[in-house]
């Protein structure tokens, strides 16, 4: 059997891994979408295999850069099942439409303002969407599902964002039968929303994520006072604006259900707090009709706050115009906005309007790919081109990694210990950065875990 690393190799985004053996069907692992302005973009446009030879997707969660191209997949010829949880199905559904929706609109805008680039060209419209959502086969969790004479399929809690899932399979090759888990984006130890990861079967190869393999996050009440100390400083003390990128589904809900609770212990100033996307307040209604994947913390406290994303000074914007009024709102207030990594979206557009104030405050409250405008701005530039205008960075810019849904390294070395180490063949690092794969691999094999390998791009290993 063979695995393709097509994606998320040495690289945190565009996660695509296919699989091909000696009369067995081949599987997709995740089509995700690269983020970021470098050359790694192009990698959208060539997805290095042919989908009309695909016989099956499947996808871990709903994230862009895990989903972000199956219609794209989908367009190229692709026509086999897609197999994902309920809740994933129901945010992609959202997820991807609101993709098109941005493609085709910033190809308007640059189109109507002389800018258009090579790769400028939307990647796919409305009706690929539809076409891809139809392809859909959702399953639950902790069952063996026979998807296939020579697949079982098995999705496991994972904790990273609703839906979200350890992949693990079983996969005929001849006489040989390969059990293999994806982990996929490996989510907290304490979730604030969703229920947490289990342990999931013993796998003989493990792809598994790395993205903050070489750093720990600060503790559950550092974080809330962190972001009651920012909310502080730039609202109260500077009277500016603070700019929260956030992706849509996971991170939003956080920001949003951390400010609830500081308002309903009395410490959250008297400012209002928007959050500026359609995509996040849709993404919000979902979270609210799957109460069956929350913790017993997020269930326990519902009893006390039936609507834990919303009080008395907390508005969901979806009209545009709504949106742009926010420009010219001269008092104190908190933006959230999409996207997490700033790479399209309203956000942009808040960005471009108040970088360029030093009252002002620019949170990030995740991992930003490095090549993406977040990335950049993180990264301490001292000027972005945005809209093609260059900013200065006048904001005062801070992060919050903790809020993010990717466990530390610790989190993510727990999370593998449920797997007894002499059984397992192979362990591919995915999802991060070279170095820290690096430090992560040493990490894990000061743990017991052995023949760690950290694929290059399209790079092929035979199991």
């Amino acid at each position: 059997m063979k695995i393709h690393f097509i994606g998320a190799a040495r690289t945190v985004t565009g996660s695509k891994f296919f699989i091909e053996g000696k009369d067995m069907p081949s599987v997709l692992l995740d089509c995700g979408m690269y983020q970021g302005r470098d050359d790694r973009g192009k990698r959208n446009r060539h997805l290095g295999f042919d989908p009309k030879k695909l016989d099956m997707a499947i996808l871990s969660h709903a994230h862009i850069d895990h989903s972000g191209l199956l219609p794209r997949l989908v367009k190229e010829g692709f026509r086999g099942p897609i197999y994902a949880t309920e809740p994933t199905k129901a945010l992609c559904e959202i997820m991807l439409a609101d993709s098109a929706f941005i493609q085709q609109s910033d190809f308007n805008f640059r189109k109507k303002h002389g800018i258009l680039g090579e790769e400028d060209e939307p990647l796919y419209d409305f009706d690929d969407v539809a076409a891809t959502m139809n392809l859909f086969e959702p399953l639950p969790y902790n069952e063996w599902i026979q998807v296939h004479e020579k697949v079982t399929l098995m999705f496991t809690y994972v904790g990273h964002i609703l839906g979200s899932a350890c992949v693990n399979l079983r996969l005929k090759e001849g006489r040989k039968t390969h059990a293999l888990a994806y982990t996929s984006d490996i989510g907290r130890q304490n979730q604030q929303i969703i229920r947490g990861r289990e342990p999931f079967p013993q796998a003989e190869i493990i792809i598994t994520e790395s993205t903050y393999g070489d750093r720990l996050h600060e503790s559950a009440d550092d974080t809330a006072k962190h972001l009651l100390k920012t909310v502080h400083e730039t609202c109260v003390e500077n009277k500016g604006k603070l700019i929260i990128p956030a992706f849509s589904i996971g991170r939003t809900q956080e920001i949003v259900f951390a400010l609830d609770k500081l308002e309903t212990e009395g410490k959250l100033p008297p400012i209002k707090v928007f959050v500026d996307s359609p995509l996040s307040t849709n993404a919000t209604d979902i979270f609210k009709s799957f109460p069956e994947h929350f913790n017993k913390d997020m269930k326990r406290y519902m009893r006390l706050d039936s609507n834990p994303f919303g009080f008395a000074n907390l508005h969901y914007i979806r009209d545009a115009k709504y949106s742009k009024q926010l420009n010219h709102l001269q008092e104190p207030c908190i933006i959230i906005s999409a996207s997490g990594m700033a790479e399209a979206g309203r956000i942009l557009h808040h960005i471009n309007n108040n970088i360029e104030d030093p009252r002002n405050t620019i949170l990030f409250v995740g991992y930003c790919e490095p090549g993406s405008l977040g990335g950049r701005i993180r990264g301490g530039a001292k000027s972005v081109k945005l809209f093609g205008r260059e900013l200065q960075v006048k904001a005062k810019i801070d992060s919050i990694d903790s809020y993010s849904a990717h466990g530390d390294r610790d989190e993510m070395t727990e999370y593998l210990m449920c797997q007894q180490a002499h059984l397992i063949k192979h362990i591919f690092l995915v999802h991060g950065n070279e170095k820290v794969m690096e430090n992560y691999r040493d990490h894990l094999s000061k743990k017991g875990f052995h023949r760690i390998e950290i694929p290059k791009h399209k790079e092929v290993f035979s199991v």
